[in-house]
C-alpha cells in the first residue's frame, strides 16, 4: 500500500500520488496518461495533474489498482 509520507515530491498535490515503491513499469502512465508521467531524472512515475472528471478518476483508479508494488495512492492532500 502506497504511503503518502513517502511520496515523490514531484507529485502535484491531491488525492492521488507515486510513492518510492514505484519501479518505473509504466502501466500507470499507459493506463491514465493525462495523469501520470515519468521523472525522467529520478526514474520513476508521478502524478502531474489530478483527474476532476469522474473519467479522469476511473483511470486512475485503474493505474492504482493495477500497480504491480502498490506505489499509487489515493489518500493525499
Amino acid at each position: 500500500m502506497a504511503n503518502k509520507s513517502d511520496k515523490w515530491p514531484s507529485n502535484v498535490s491531491g488525492k492521488y500520488y507515486v510513492d518510492s515503491q514505484c519501479i518505473d513499469c509504466d502501466l500507470c502512465r499507459e493506463t491514465a496518461p493525462d495523469y501520470f508521467k515519468r521523472d525522467d531524472d529520478g526514474g520513476y512515475s508521478v502524478v502531474f495533474k489530478q483527474p476532476t472528471t469522474p473519467e479522469g478518476i476511473e483511470q486512475c483508479k485503474e493505474a492504482m489498482e493495477g500497480c504491480p508494488v502498490e506505489a499509487i495512492g489515493d489518500d493525499g492532500e
